[in-house]
């Protein structure tokens, strides 16, 4: 008893020094203190705990931010890094899809993928031409993910037939040789089938399945949805920076319903 009172009344007067509310509640902070030193050390230690939960997104382990400074080899294989246009015969055989109806090719494909690192869809052919005419008026945006203590923001660039994610921070720092995070390529050879096949790669050192997975939800929002809010986004980012608010994104974010 007489340690634990010793270190209440050590830390009755660390708290008196640090929080500029104590003499608001300092007659029920003493007498908690004073009945029962144990329980004030306890309701003290619970209250440091809560104090260092992350205020935003998903709790993580720390994330060493240091991989952004340093170039990486880009995502993908050989056959696909190569070329700003991929083709479905580099990943599988056409012949195995060309007497499939819709339904038995994307069966096959996510197949194929279940126990791959990679993230993938079959898009209706209408969303994808949207999306590919919305990519020529605005080629360039940025995304944000949750982090443990607010949000990071990812650069997204289209390229051929390849949505390329970059973090901002990273293409700071490199510009055009930053790394790429995420990848997500279209390929549309089986379109006559009006299915857009979609595949994701990402590098597992910056993000993880659900946050690839965040960044396409948001892309297909923005790009193949009509939604007058994000389009008007997309225009401001593009046409007039300067009036781009990122904080506008974030609120879209958390407004999701998915």
């Amino acid at each position: 008893m007489s340690s634990a009172r010793e270190r209440s009344e050590k830390a009755l007067e660390e708290m008196k020094e640090r929080n500029p509310y104590f003499e608001k509640y300092a007659n029920k902070i003493a007498s908690v203190q004073q009945s029962s030193p144990e329980e004030f050390l306890s309701r003290l230690e619970r209250v440091e705990k809560d104090k260092k939960k992350p205020k935003f997104g998903p709790a993580e382990a720390q994330r060493d931010y240091s991989e952004l400074l340093k170039p990486k080899s880009p995502l993908g294989t050989e056959a696909t890094r190569d070329g700003a246009h991929r083709r479905l015969s580099d990943i599988m055989r056409l012949e195995l899809v060309e007497d499939k109806s819709a339904d038995d090719i994307k069966h096959l494909w996510f197949e194929y993928h279940k126990h791959k690192d990679v993230i993938t869809a079959a898009i209706p052919v209408g969303q994808y031409r949207l999306m590919m005419d919305r990519a020529l008026q605005y080629p360039i945006f940025i995304l944000p993910i949750p982090r443990s203590h607010g949000y990071e923001f990812i650069m997204l660039q289209f390229a051929g037939n390849t949505v390329h994610f970059t973090p901002l921070l990273s293409y700071q720092v490199h510009k055009e040789n930053a790394p790429e995070c995420l990848n997500l390529t279209m390929f549309n050879e089986c379109q006559d089938k009006g299915i857009i096949l979609m595949r994701g790669e990402f590098d597992t050192n910056v993000l993880n399945a659900q946050e690839a997975q965040c960044l396409a939800n948001q892309l297909q929002l923005y790009y193949s949805q009509h939604n007058p809010t994000k389009l008007q986004l997309l225009e401001t980012f593009t046409k007039n920076p300067e009036e781009f608010k990122h904080m506008d994104i974030i609120e879209e974010l958390n407004n999701l319903k998915i």
